[in-house]
This record gives structure tokens, sequence and C-alpha cells, in this order.
């Protein structure tokens, strides 16, 4: 299974982070609208993303839900139909949940910055630093403090589990 560790910060302005990105990428920004549905899922969280261009991808992950960085395990399946999908793990397990977002990313090294602004939520910053086989956790980590020290996000603003969470909590 694929790892990463991972951030979430709340942030006051997208566009005030949105150019120390840019320094750190050296490159431009993907645009993207995902739409993602959340299912009933007993170990971990499975969601179905569907992108603005049709296309989509299943996302299953498991991780914990604390504020700080934390490690990510995940598997994506790729589907040209996330509608159908979608209805047939609706019927299959329950949807729990959708969270729709526009988000830029730009990649620095291994790590892909999201500039997230997720609908009745607000800006949001996400960090993945994407794991080699073998690496250790603690070495994703280190990067991702080192990466939220250069995008000025401190370690207050960290926010624990997913947007559906705190969507749920509103």
């Amino acid at each position: 299974m694929a790892r990463n560790v991972e951030i979430k910060a709340q942030v006051d302005s997208l566009d005030a982070i949105e150019p120390l990105a840019a320094a750190l990428s050296g490159q431009e920004p993907a645009a993207l609208t995902q739409d993602d549905t959340f299912f009933t899922c007993t170990h971990g969280r499975l969601k179905l993303r569907e992108f603005g261009d049709g296309t989509g991808e299943l996302i299953f992950y498991q991780r914990a839900d604390d504020t700080g960085p934390k490690e990510s395990f995940y598997v994506i399946s790729p589907t040209a139909t996330p509608d159908t999908l979608r209805e047939a793990l609706t019927r299959a397990y329950g949807a729990i949940g959708r969270v729709k977002k526009q988000r830029r990313v730009f990649m620095a090294g291994r790590t892909r910055i999201h500039l997230d602004r997720v609908e009745g939520l607000g800006d949001f910053l996400e960090l993945e630093v994407v794991l080699r086989d073998g690496e250790s956790a603690a070495a994703g980590m280190e990067e991702a403090r080192t990466l939220m020290a250069g995008l000025g996000v401190a370690p207050s603003q960290l926010v624990p589990g997913a947007y559906l969470d705190l969507l749920a909590s509103r």
C-alpha cells in the first residue's frame, strides 16, 4: 500500500500562501474541481472523488485523526464512470457525506501542496509528502514541518481529521 505523511491546516488566505507555494514548486499549479463522496467503511475511509472532467478515483485510506504530521496508507483506483460507481457504492454501503472543493496543486519535490477552497468550510492547506518504500514516517514528518515553516503555517493552524469531519461538526 502506498504511504505518505499529511498535514491539514486552516488558513486565512490562499492568496497569501500561493506565491510561497509557487516559489517552493517552481512550476505552474494544476487547478482541480473535486467532488468527494464518502461511504460507510469500518477500517479507514472510502471515498469516490469525481473530477470536473467527469473522471474519478476510488480512494481507500487509513490514517490517525491527529493534528500534526501523520502517516497515511492509501490505495487509489481510477474510474471513467464515477456516477455509476457512486450509485453502486451508495446502494451497497451507504453514503455518509460529500465534500466539494476547488484545489490548486503545486509539486515541491515529492510533496504535493494543496491549496483548497472547501464549500461550507473555507480555505485550507494540505501537504502530502510521498514516502519511498522502506522510508521512515519520521523523515516525511520532518519534511512536512520544514515546508509548513516555509509556507508560514503555525502548528496552531493544524486541524485533525478530514474535511468531512469538519463539515459534520458545524
